[in-house]
């Protein structure tokens, strides 16, 4: 019952962030979206200042450290609400939330199988590699719950 509602939730997901689809159109500005903003809107940096509340030389610290990446949410907030912006923040995975499972699933399923086939191997047990993708799906199904896949690395 909880699978089936943690898979509910995951496809209502999958399907939100479908929309931020391609990734690379909200890749930000060389010098960030604040510069970029407030260079289009004509706005100084003693404006911006004013508006926030800090010094001009605080609205270039900011403008730099969101270029470099180290800017807090809350400083990126309360510049986008000084440019009468909102602050749009959201984790987009590289693929659907079920492939990444599905991902993560295969590659412990694999790993654990070719081990046990190398240790059956050496004791000249070796199984057929023609069923390997079989015995695969049947481990994913049959041993491993969504909770185990990240408990390794």
């Amino acid at each position: 019952m909880k699978n089936d509602s943690r898979k509910r939730g995951r496809l209502r997901l999958d399907e939100r962030l479908r929309a931020l689809q391609p990734i690379d159109r909200f890749k930000a500005p060389p010098k960030g979206w604040v510069r970029a903003l407030r260079d289009a809107l004509g706005m100084t940096g003693v404006q911006l200042g004013t508006r926030i509340g800090v010094r001009p030389q605080t609205v270039e610290a900011i403008e730099k450290s969101e270029a470099a990446g180290t800017i807090q949410l809350n400083t990126l907030r309360r510049a986008a609400e000084a440019m009468d912006c909102t602050l749009v923040y959201a984790l987009v995975p590289n693929s659907s939330l079920g492939a990444v499972i599905e991902a993560r699933a295969r590659k412990i399923a694999t790993r654990e199988l070719q081990r046990v086939a190398h240790t059956m191997r050496l004791e000249a047990q070796g199984t057929d590699e023609a069923d390997f993708e079989s015995r695969v799906q049947a481990y994913i199904r049959d041993r491993l719950s969504e909770r185990d896949l990240w408990n390794e690395t």
